[in-house]
């Protein structure tokens, strides 16, 4: 499906992003050859590339300097600080399409006393002169927003995760569905969705308003 949807698309200029399902090799190439760049998470799903990552920035070395950037926020009770480290020390070792620089974030998040850290890696196929440090945690960061708004959504609110729908295009049709769902409500201002489906749990002939019909009709 992803190749499918990459040759209806002009990604000259532009940066494709994606969780670790997208990062796979036949698609990092295909993305570069259509004149894009691609920045993907990397995780247990390419085991081998996630520890070549891992090992050197937990283990760099000797010698070896990497690009950094800081960036700290506050959003309601928590207190978060996300810190990027990029590095071109892999590029020739790696056997992947197009690599520009492997990067790793440290999320460490405070909230009522208690303190959590997360790691996470990402390979990209742009490179320092391109992309620095600054740069790639701005990419990553509104990868997150996509996730936050739109997967998060999807997986954690309508429960998409945990369906048993599985067979033949119900899952497809449910999806797009929820899609429906999510962008009527975010066109209407919605910034919660959960309070949105609760309020209109309750009211469901105010759903009506949704689609411009008035409940009175």
């Amino acid at each position: 499906m992803a190749f499918s949807l990459l040759a209806e698309l002009d990604l000259r200029g532009r940066v494709v992003t994606g969780d670790a399902l997208y990062a796979q090799r036949e698609l990092s190439r295909r993305v570069a050859e259509m004149g894009g760049d691609y920045f993907w998470v990397v995780k247990d799903n390419q085991p081998w590339v996630k520890e070549a990552v891992r090992l050197l920035f937990e283990q760099p070395p000797w010698g070896e300097r990497f690009n950094e950037a800081v960036r700290e926020g506050r959003h309601g009770d928590r207190q978060e600080r996300r810190r990027l480290w990029a590095s071109t020390a892999l590029n020739e070792y790696l056997d992947w399409p197009g690599l520009g620089q492997v990067c790793c974030v440290e999320r460490t998040r405070r909230r009522k006393g208690k303190e959590s850290v997360e790691l996470a890696y990402a390979v990209t196929s742009l490179p320092p002169e391109r992309a620095d440090a600054a740069r790639l945690l701005e990419i990553w960061r509104g990868h997150w927003g996509i996730e936050n708004q739109v997967h998060w959504v999807r997986d954690v609110v309508f429960g998409e995760d945990q369906s048993q729908v599985r067979t033949g295009s119900a899952p497809q049709l449910l999806a797009a569905l929820r899609n429906l769902v999510m962008g009527l409500l975010r066109l209407t201002g919605v910034k919660n969705i959960t309070a949105a489906l609760r309020h209109y749990g309750w009211k469901p002939w105010e759903t009506l308003t949704l689609i411009g019909l008035s409940p009175d009709n």
